[in-house]
C-alpha cells in the first residue's frame, strides 16, 4: 500500500500542510518538527531518496528571526511583503545546502528572543530588522556563536552586517517623477511609528526637495498612524482642519497610501484629479486599487539572496572582515494615480 502524505500526518501529529512543507523543502517548519516528519516518513517507507531535500538538510541550517515589536508595520496587511523575504532567503538557502528554519516572536523584549534560540544545530541567523530599533539590535552583539545577517534596515554605525533597500535613492526616484510630470507642490505622508525605513524615507524627502530647490513647505507633511485605519481616521481628522492640500503627495508606504486615499475620497478629492498620489513597497493591492497605485518596487527577492550569500561568505570564510551594509535599489511602477501637469 503506497504511504500517502496524511498518513505521515497522522503518526507525526501535524498537518498535512506541515508535511508538505518538508516534503519539499520548504520554510515554515522547525527542525525539529522537520527531523520527525522526516524519521516517520523512512518508517513509512516513503520514498524520500527521490527527493533532494533530505541530502540538503543534511549540510546545515540558517534560521530566520520575525521580530514583532508593535504590530504597526509587520502585520497582516504585509504577509505577502514578507513571504517575497522568505522565498528569496529560501531559494538562495537552497543553492548553497542549507534549510531555512523560521521563528516568529511577538515581543518587545529582545533577550526573550536571544533565551529561546538555540544555536547549536545553526550555521547562520537573518533576523527581520524591520521593527526594530539601535537598542534592539545591539542586544544581539557577540550573543550567538554563528553570524547573524539583518534585513529590512539599516545602520551605518552598528557593527553588523545589514541589508536594506536603497530608500534615499527610490525616493530621488519618486521625486524626480513627480518633478518631471509638471509638480512643484509635493507632500509626504509619514508616520510617527517607529521604523528605520520611514525615517530614511522621511530623510530622502528633504534631500530631494532641496535637490530640485523646491521649499519644503510643512502644511504639506502629514503624520498619521501606519495601519491602515489607522491612516485612515487620521487623515480624516487633518482634512477636517480645511488645511491646504499640494498638487502631489509621497506617502512612506503603500498602506498609509491606501489609508489616505480613502479619505480623501471621500473629502470630494479625485485621485488623480485633484491630487496625486505615490507609495512604497508595490503590495499586490497596489495594482488593483482605484486609481491603481504608482509605487516603488522594493527587490525584497533580492534582499533576501544577498542576506544569504553575505552568511555564506562568513561560514565558511577562516578570515574576519568588517561588517558588510548593502542597499539595493527598486523599481518605480507607473500606474494611474499620478496626473501630469505639464
Amino acid at each position: 500500500m503506497t504511504t500517502r502524505i496524511k498518513d505521515i500526518a497522522d503518526k507525526a501529529n501535524v498537518s498535512t500542510a506541515t508535511v508538505s512543507l518538508v516534503l519539499n523543502n520548504k520554510p515554515g517548519v522547525n527542525q525539529k518538527t522537520r527531523e520527525k516528519v522526516i524519521a516517520v516518513a523512512k518508517d513509512l517507507g516513503y520514498p524520500l531518496t527521490q527527493t533532494l531535500f533530505y541530502k540538503q538538510l543534511k549540510r546545515g541550517t540558517i534560521k530566520f528571526l520575525k521580530i514583532v515589536k508593535h504590530e504597526h508595520v509587520l502585520n497582516r496587511d504585509h504577509d505577502v511583503f514578507i513571504s517575497d523575504y522568505i522565498e528569496g532567503l529560501d531559494l538562495e538557502a537552497r543553492a548553497h545546502g542549507y534549510s531555512l528554519e523560521i521563528n516568529s516572536f511577538n515581543t518587545k523584549n529582545m533577550n526573550e528572543v536571544i533565551h529561546h534560540i538555540e544555536d547549536s544545530h545553526l550555521n547562520g541567523i537573518v533576523i527581520l530588522g524591520t521593527e526594530l530599533n539601535e537598542e534592539d539590535i545591539l542586544n544581539f552583539e557577540n550573543r550567538f556563536s554563528v553570524p547573524i545577517v539583518f534585513i529590512d534596515t539599516i545602520y551605518d554605525y552598528l557593527n553588523f552586517d545589514l541589508v536594506d533597500m536603497n530608500n534615499i535613492d527610490s525616493v530621488y526616484t519618486i521625486i524626480s517623477y513627480l518633478v518631471k510630470q509638471g509638480h512643484k507642490n509635493i507632500g509626504l505622508i509619514t508616520t510617527y511609528v517607529e521604523a528605520r525605513n520611514f525615517r530614511l524615507r522621511e530623510l530622502g524627502y528633504s534631500k530631494v526637495l532641496k535637490h530640485f530647490n523646491i521649499p519644503i513647505n510643512e502644511q504639506f507633511i502629514y503624520k498619521v498612524d501606519s495601519t491602515f485605519n489607522g491612516a485612515y481616521n487620521d487623515m480624516i481628522k487633518i482634512l477636517n482642519t480645511h488645511r491646504e492640500l499640494p498638487s502631489a503627495i509621497f506617502a512612506v508606504n503603500d498602506i498609509t497610501a491606501y489609508g489616505c486615499i480613502k479619505a480623501i475620497k471621500e473629502n470630494g478629492y479625485k485621485v488623480p484629479d485633484n491630487i496625486s498620489i505615490v507609495g512604497f513597497d508595490d503590495l499586490p493591492l497596489s495594482e488593483l486599487m482605484d486609481p491603481a497605485l504608482t509605487t516603488m518596487r522594493v527587490s525584497k527577492r533580492r534582499i533576501g539572496k544577498v542576506a544569504i550569500q553575505i552568511l555564506n561568505e562568513r561560514i565558511k570564510s577562516k578570515k574576519v572582515f568588517p561588517p558588510i551594509k548593502t542597499v539595493i535599489s527598486g523599481n518605480l511602477i507607473e500606474r494611474s494615480s499620478v496626473k501630469s501637469l505639464i
